[in-house]
């Protein structure tokens, strides 16, 4: 009985080494690497900027800048109108200066009235103020942006002797777990400060995955025309990841919030990066 379940446990571990070894199975965890990196280098596209100006706005409060009313200013010597309302002409009998009671009364009258100064000069538009700030906000979103090229470009040439050294399957998984945890602080970061940080990870994340999977499918497939179909493929993942992002993301910001889209984006890391 000890000797069949022996033979179980030897026969289910080179049935699961066999499999990691399967060159399938390396495309297909290699497909999946660059769809999830791409994913979550365009899904912060139309999530980031909103955010960023929304907590902006709620840690900077608009001012009111509306005037109240003042008292009513005194009125100038300028501004009076002179209206004047004649009422039937005045009548003089001849020889009499007095006024006759049966005579109808000259009707004279004058009306003086005045128009209160108002001021007709408007508060200072803040437009100027707002473009300002919008400006600031277009720089910080764009640095953030740049901050993961960046960080890939300055980590490739270090990636690839040490995966000459150690072999593709350390920087593999050091690339899923880096990923992992970039999108995690993605989904719970509430500062720039924060986000710049996770999206820099996510440039090192991406330069281990990218360059050990390359190599990997490179030393897996040796015949050539079986090596430019498989990263064919392989590079499909990169295109799909690149489409689909952006509207996953809008469509799950708009709908679930912020943290559900990286959430999901870290389960699928951590599901490739076991495997």
């Amino acid at each position: 009985m000890g000797a069949l379940q022996t033979f179980r446990e030897f026969s289910v571990l080179g049935w699961l080494r066999e499999g990691r070894q399967s060159r399938r199975l390396i495309l297909l965890i290699v497909f999946v690497a660059l769809l999830l990196d791409n994913m979550l280098l365009t899904v912060v596209v139309p999530i980031i900027p909103s955010y960023l100006y929304t907590v902006d706005h709620e840690t900077s409060p608009v001012k009111n800048q509306t005037s109240s009313p003042g008292p009513e200013s005194v009125p100038s010597s300028n501004t009076f109108q002179n209206i004047f309302s004649y009422y039937d002409n005045p009548t003089r009998l001849p020889g009499n200066a007095s006024e006759e009671t049966s005579q109808r009364a000259t009707r004279f009258s004058y009306t003086t009235t005045s128009s209160p100064i108002t001021n007709a000069t408007e508060a200072p538009s803040d437009c100027p103020k707002k473009d300002k700030r919008l400006l600031n906000e277009n720089v910080k979103v764009g640095l953030l942006f740049a901050s993961k090229a960046t960080v890939q470009l300055i980590t490739n040439p270090f990636i690839g002797p040490l995966t000459n050294r150690i072999g593709y399957q350390v920087p593999m998984f050091a690339g899923f777990c880096i990923m992992f945890l970039s999108t995690v602080m993605f989904a719970f970061s509430e500062s720039y400060t924060l986000l710049f940080l996770a999206r820099s990870l996510q440039g090192i994340g991406s330069s281990c995955s990218s360059v050990a999977g390359m190599g990997m499918l490179a030393s897996v497939y040796t015949n050539d025309e079986e090596r430019g179909n498989a990263m064919g493929i392989a590079l499909g993942g990169l295109a799909m990841g690149v489409l689909v992002g952006p509207p996953f993301g809008s469509v799950m910001y708009e709908f679930v919030g912020k943290t559900a889209p990286f959430l999901i984006l870290a389960v699928l890391a951590l599901l490739d990066g076991g495997q």
